[in-house]
């Protein structure tokens, strides 16, 4: 990927809807340098598709976010991954190999609904141990930004 590619999927991930015309415009190509670029990256695997942004993407509809760590006690991880893909708070679940069993995205409205949707999650049943990092800015993300 060259530099004019980099620059065409930044205005992608922007606005994946924005005409191949309005693109060539802002690159400073012609038309069809632009859908051939797009060609090609669709085709090599580096462009995997093209997506909808819904409202709740939107890392600003959750002012208050962090970064939970989860130990979890026995062989109930699927149970407790189930569990918590049913908080809309979590945004987010990885597996890790590492000493802690799950890493969790969280957002929250306010501090307070952030301080219920720790208890809650803390009582899962398996849960062990957690530590919980808020994230205070974030200097870079590809997430939606509406």
């Amino acid at each position: 990927m060259d530099a004019l590619d980099e620059k065409l999927v930044t205005l992608l991930r922007h606005n994946g809807r924005r005409s191949i015309s309005d693109l060539a415009v802002d690159l400073g190509v012609s038309r069809a340098t632009v859908r051939s670029r797009m060609e090609r990256l669709e085709s090599s695997g580096d462009i995997l598709g093209y997506t909808v942004i819904l409202r709740g993407d939107d890392i600003g509809a959750m002012p208050v976010r962090a970064m939970m760590m989860i130990e979890i006690e026995g062989h109930v991880i699927d149970k407790v991954i189930r569990q918590l893909g049913g908080f809309p708070e979590v945004a987010t679940i990885h597996t890790t190999n590492g000493r802690w069993d799950l890493v969790v995205e969280l957002g929250a409205p306010t501090l307070t609904d952030f301080d219920t949707v720790l208890r809650r999650i803390r009582f899962l049943p398996g849960i062990t141990n957690s530590d919980t990092s808020i994230l205070l800015t974030t200097p870079r993300t590809t997430r939606a930004r509406l």
